[in-house]
């Protein structure tokens, strides 16, 4: 699906070509204009989650304020390690292969640190950006769903470690986004009304520094392709293993920003296609409800979750494991109303490593692409 460039003919052909297209013309009886017929746009959208850099279970795990601080410094230690800067150049690189019109991103982190000898943090969203405009590529943020915030946290690393109270100098903030954006060099698209929300519905872990909730939401655009109007939603839905929570979002999806009329929702939904973790994916795709933009029977099982690597001391997650582990698809668009896909016109991105060293992946998912015609 990628889009392809014609080839340039020698100026001989090229003239020739011409020449016999003219005489052809010439030829044939003029014909009524005909008109483009309603609902022949092709729009081409992308879903990826970006991946926050490190698996969070340390934290999570911890039962003591000490283990909690010990998983805090493993964990962004992580992060340090999953290079985002590096991994961001690799996913600038499949959206400028793609070009899609719209794109769903999810686990947009920003990783702020404060105090005297923090390490820099990292804004998920900027360092993507400014990959994109590096390659004169033009894409506004059109909508953000602003979910979990955790923290801050004391950040027990090198060069914030001193022998006297507080001991540890400096902190860290994970703040979780999903993010809209829309290529403004599509021509007929247009775009308002962005909005976001947060599912009823949430999971919470017992952790030393209290309860903690990723609070997942979507956020959604409503847009027109020559005229021709649809809701584009990006969502993540809860994990697998609070599956009621799961269940309960995906019926809140339906309910409200996925329901009527033309509306396209791609995200991360945590529910195997297979039916072998929740029944998300089947309460989304349940007859009346969504159309998978992605047949199995055409273009193969198309997992996309996950990357799974654990080398201590890093935490799990770290994006070193030089051969994929995706197992199983998680990552889906999804259609209703009048943007149609025959289900074969979707490929994945994100699949292969992208360079020869850790992180050899640009995120512990692989992307969907997927071509509508409206």
């Amino acid at each position: 699906m990628r889009r392809s460039i014609p080839t340039r003919q020698p100026t001989r052909v090229r003239t020739l070509l011409a020449a016999l297209a003219v005489a052809l013309l010439a030829a044939v009886p003029t014909a009524p204009a005909q008109a483009t017929p309603a609902g022949g746009d092709d729009l081409v959208v992308m879903t990826q989650n970006l991946y926050v850099g490190t698996s969070l279970d340390p934290a999570l795990a911890a039962t003591t304020p000490d283990q909690l601080v010990t998983a805090v410094a493993q964990m962004y230690a992580t992060v340090q390690y999953t290079d985002f800067p590096a991994r961001a150049e690799a996913v600038a690189d499949e959206i400028e292969a793609h070009g899609p019109d719209l794109i769903g991103l999810q686990e947009v982190a920003r990783w702020t640190t404060t105090g005297p000898g923090a390490p820099a943090g990292y804004d998920f969203l900027a360092i993507l950006q400014a990959s994109l405009d590096a390659r004169g590529l033009d894409y506004s943020v059109a909508a953000v769903s602003e979910n979990a915030s955790i923290g801050p946290v004391p950040l027990a690393l090198p060069g914030c470690l001193v022998p006297t109270p507080p001991f540890v100098t400096c902190t860290v903030q994970l703040d979780d986004r999903d993010v809209i954006l829309v290529n403004d060099d599509t021509p007929g698209l247009r775009w308002d009304d962005p909005r976001s929300g947060r599912y009823a519905a949430q999971g919470a872990f017992d952790t030393p520094a209290g309860d903690i909730s990723f609070d997942r939401g979507w956020a959604s655009i409503d847009a027109t392709l020559d005229g021709q109007p649809f809701r584009f939603v990006t969502t993540h839905l809860e994990i697998a293993a609070f599956p009621e929570i799961q269940q309960a979002q995906a019926a809140e999806l339906l309910a409200g920003p996925a329901r009527g009329g033309t509306v396209i929702v791609v995200g991360d939904v945590n529910s195997a296609a297979d039916g072998s973790t929740t029944t998300s994916y089947a309460q989304l795709t349940a007859p009346g409800k969504l159309r998978d933009a992605w047949d199995e029977d055409v273009l193969g099982a198309g997992f996309t979750c996950c990357q799974r690597s654990n080398t201590p001391p890093l935490a799990p997650g770290a994006l070193n494991n030089p051969v994929s582990t995706l197992d199983h698809r998680i990552d889906l668009v999804l259609s209703r109303g009048a943007a149609r896909s025959d289900g074969s016109r979707a490929e994945l991105v994100g699949d292969q490593p992208f360079q020869g060293a850790p992180p050899f992946w640009l995120s512990d998912h692989a992307g969907v692409v997927a071509e509508f015609r409206l």
